[in-house]
């Protein structure tokens, strides 16, 4: 029970009546009156207030109709994600397409349904069916806005049936469906399916950059695929988002985001999470990680020249080991630049005391220079060296010291 005390009102004060609408008689009678016609539409404000809030309370109670709620989620590409809320009907025994569900576009005679504006269905149960995209997707060659989107779909007797993704996210059923609100409307082939009892959305195929969502019930599966539209943007925008979060206090995050974005060919913002990478306050270190990094992205980006003084310098940073400097020749050697990677090889040789494979190195950088009997010396040091319990190099070995004394490169 509510009891609303009126005697402590600011309107009345010492058993005096102020004044509330400016014109009071010599009595206060009119005075009086206003207080009460205020108090009146101040009861009448609280029990609409109170109304309201009994009705947002609500029992979980069994739902009706068989029909239950259901949910699906699924990422696309490691970054984006589609989300599907639906109600789950049962077939009951009966007759799915072309009765429960009738063929095409239809007038449900309620709503804004008519035969002018007939409705499809609405792809499940009760509150019409959604899906969120977090990224712009692509549908049937179609691009579609990251969003939520109420989902229709019209079966057909024979050939595609009609899918629309609608503006309208937030209806029951498609009783107020509109072709006007359509973002996205394409055919897809239904195909025939294994009884299901309960229609549901499960996610069939898993791609790169793609997802194929099903819509199965009774006999027929309808197979939607949903592409990112620009997977790209949307994994450059995932990597900005988190390294100018906690992640963004690592040059090794720094390091990773540069080769992806090297690798899609965003070079200039490659090479700024390079540099970041090692010049950056707090985290950023110059080691042969980073620096080889950046080495990478700017001779992907043209820049050679640059990328050489780089690597001249990482080679004598911590972290070069003989089989990093080695695996560097190697790519000097892919790169067409035969001399340098020579001078990598010596460079490796004499700073590593011989170590495994700096000879293998030297044979290497000799072979691409033509100076095969200076490489076959090398490859009889290499072979001497093989580490213990390496089972693979000895044949390959072999086989290049064959090429070798027939006169052939072995790279």
């Amino acid at each position: 029970m509510i009891t609303i005390h009126l005697q402590n009102s600011p309107l009345v004060e010492n058993k005096k009546v102020r004044t509330v609408s400016g014109v009071c008689d010599s009595t206060g009678n009119q005075t009086l009156k206003n207080y009460m016609n205020y108090n009146k539409k101040l009861l009448g404000m609280l029990v609409l207030s109170l109304i309201s809030f009994t009705g947002l309370a609500q029992l979980s109670t069994p739902p009706g109709g068989g029909s239950q709620r259901a949910y699906v989620r699924q990422h696309v590409g490691g970054v984006g994600t589609v989300e599907i809320d639906y109600s789950s009907p049962g077939a009951r025994g009966r007759t799915i397409y072309g009765t429960v569900v009738p063929y095409g576009f239809n007038n449900l005679g309620f709503g804004l349904s008519s035969a002018d504006n007939p409705s499809p269905w609405r792809a499940g149960a009760d509150q019409n069916t959604t899906f969120t995209f977090s990224h712009a997707v692509k549908i049937g060659g179609k691009e579609l806005p990251a969003g939520k989107y109420g989902f229709f779909v019209a079966p057909a007797e024979d050939g595609p049936w009609t899918v629309i993704f609608s503006k309208d996210n937030n209806h029951w059923g498609s009783f107020f469906y509109q072709e006007a609100n359509d973002a996205l409307r394409t055919e897809v082939e239904a195909e025939d399916a294994s009884f299901h009892e309960w229609l549901t959305y499960e996610f069939i195929d898993r791609q790169n950059t793609s997802t194929t969502v099903a819509l199965i019930w009774g006999d027929k599966k309808l197979p939607v695929k949903i592409e990112l539209a620009n997977p790209i943007e949307a994994h450059m925008s995932q990597l900005k988002a988190e390294l100018n979060n906690q992640a963004g206090f690592s040059f090794q995050n720094y390091g990773t985001a540069a080769r992806y974005a090297s690798s899609v060919g965003e070079h200039e913002q490659a090479i700024q999470w390079a540099d970041a990478a090692i010049n950056a306050p707090f985290f950023g270190q110059k080691n042969w990680g980073t620096m080889s990094t950046k080495g990478a992205v700017l001779t992907a980006a043209g820049r050679a020249d640059e990328a050489q003084i780089v690597m001249d310098e990482a080679i004598k940073l911590p972290g070069a080991n003989a089989g990093a400097i080695h695996q560097y020749g190697r790519q000097l050697i892919a790169a067409g630049k035969a001399e340098k990677a020579l001078e990598i090889f010596k460079y490796n040789q004499k700073t590593n005391n011989g170590a495994w494979p700096t000879n293998y190195g030297l044979a290497r950088g000799y072979s691409a220079v033509g100076n095969y009997k200076q490489a076959l010396k090398y490859l009889k040091l290499a072979k001497n060296n093989i580490p213990a319990g390496d089972t693979l190099n000895g044949p390959i070995i072999d086989q290049n010291i064959a090429k070798l004394e027939k006169g052939e490169d072995i790279n």
